[in-house]
């Protein structure tokens, strides 16, 4: 029997089958047939493949809406231009275009593009050129922008600065790009025109005093090409001085806070004019005394938090107070901090780094047991009345914040003065009028019976002297 190809035609297949059933049928051969109908079967099995599936060229159209759009902030620069054209340099007329605009023009993709021509008048370009591609057909420069304003005055620039604050509030994520662009208009500074440097840093003055800028745009002035020749020096004096105009010099703390630069303005000079002297010098040129005076304490409050770390650190793992009283002499000395300061940083210290009974007829000798440990320390740093009274007054204010020692600063002033780190005189000043406010009557009342033994006290030495001079 010759089977014809696994790819032949079933129509063939079906001849065949018909000839052999005629064939053995005729022979009456029953079983042959079921054989030859079972050989067949598995034939067609074994050589018989699956038709794969074949892609047809169908032809898959791009909706409009899922159309990628060319990126062309010339185009979108030209359309701008010839809008602010039309309006001239009415900034009333220029808001009400840049708020229709909106609707038509993509300020999603070209915000960096929109705020370029805003404050320049074109697109900038690496270094604080102005581009000039497309020149050829038609300008690429407007008069109506921040630079071209016609005077540096604070009204003048409020209303150019108003420009960008209304554009802003009718497209609110215009304010991310706008944070973006300004950090790099900063680094491009150096390609501005010192009348520009003026206009920009006035403005960013506006806008950082109305909640508009982040101040922390303001960091990315520390940087070299920008210190070494005062740029940057020069742009946050007059950033602070608008802000110090617009408010008040408390304005400029708080921007300065929140830009993180409290700490750092000494970074704005030159490295090897790092110097106290030329930092008063600047900052008062610049009519920003107060400054002055902001960095002293600022330094203050780092010497203070040193010292604070010290005490914390050696209070808290039990170190000898002979070594503790030697480290805080060298980190005073170093900072020529003052006693008042450390005897208060001492108490602190040392009232934080013990975890005190909740319950007041126990809490007494914990204190005075905790306390006896450290008088060497506090005796070592309570050499002045001033810094005895500020101690005194310390603890009246600890005992009056924490209920539990309510009852017991008798105790404590009486184991000072036993231990001659308070004397009698400053006692009696504290009693007269050297007490805080907080909880006066109470403490005045508790420390009555005291007082009566240390006057009584002090009238029979007066006695005794005078008998002996008899």
């Amino acid at each position: 029997i010759i089977l014809p190809q696994a790819s032949t035609g079933w129509l063939l297949w079906s001849r065949i089958f018909y000839h052999y059933f005629h064939a053995l049928f005729a022979a009456n051969c029953v079983r042959s047939f079921l054989y030859f109908v079972l050989f067949i079967f598995f034939v067609c099995c074994m050589t018989t493949k699956a038709e794969k599936p074949t892609l047809q060229g169908q032809r898959i159209k791009t909706r409009k809406r899922d159309e990628k759009a060319k990126y062309d902030p010339v185009g979108f620069r030209d359309a701008i231009l010839q809008g602010l054209l039309e309006t001239g340099s009415d900034l009333e007329a220029v808001q009400k275009y840049l708020d229709l605009a909106g609707n038509k023009l993509n300020y999603k993709s070209y915000g960096e593009t929109l705020f370029d021509i805003l404050i320049a008048g074109g697109i900038l370009t690496p270094g604080g050129g102005i581009s000039d591609e497309g020149s050829d057909n038609g300008p690429v420069r407007t008069e109506v922008c921040m630079f071209r304003s016609p005077d540096d005055s604070m009204e003048t620039l409020k209303e150019y600065a108003l420009v960008f604050t209304r554009l802003m509030r009718r497209y609110k994520y215009l304010e991310k790009m706008f944070y973006e662009e300004m950090k790099k208009v900063l680094v491009y500074l150096k390609g501005f025109s010192e009348g520009e440097q003026v206009r920009l840093s006035r403005c960013v003055g506006i806008w950082c005093s109305e909640g508009l800028l982040d101040p922390k745009v303001l960091g990315t002035l520390l940087q070299d090409h920008l210190i070494k020749d005062g740029t940057a020096a020069n742009f946050i004096c007059e950033t602070l001085s608008t802000v110090k105009i617009l408010k008040d010099i408390g304005a400029c703390r708080t921007l300065l806070r929140k830009a993180g630069l409290d700490t750092r303005l000494m970074e704005f000079l030159v490295a090897n004019k790092r110097t106290d002297e030329n930092f008063k010098a600047l900052f008062t040129e610049k009519g920003l005394a107060e400054i002055v005076n902001l960095q002293k304490n600022m330094e203050k409050d780092i010497t203070v938090k040193e010292l604070q770390l010290f005490l914390n650190e050696q209070v808290s793992g039990g170190a000898n107070v002979k070594d503790i009283m030697l480290g805080v002499q060298e980190i005073a000395k170093k900072h020529n901090i003052a006693e008042t300061v450390i005897i208060t940083t001492i108490w602190n210290s040392v009232m934080a780094a013990i975890e005190w009974n909740k319950k007041e007829d126990l809490v007494a000798d914990q204190a005075m047991k905790h306390l006896r440990t450290y008088v060497p320390l506090f005796a070592a740093h309570t050499t002045s009345s001033r810094a005895e009274l500020h101690l005194l007054q310390r603890i009246q204010e600890f005992c009056y914040d924490n209920m539990n020692f309510m009852k017991v600063f008798q105790k404590i002033v009486f184991l000072f003065y036993k231990s001659e780190v308070l004397s009698e005189e400053v006692i009696l000043k504290w009693y007269k009028d050297g007490h805080s406010a907080k909880g006066k009557s109470i403490f005045l009342d508790q420390m009555k019976k005291f007082i009566e033994w240390l006057q009584n006290a002090e009238e029979e030495s007066d006695e005794s002297g005078e008998e002996e001079e008899d």
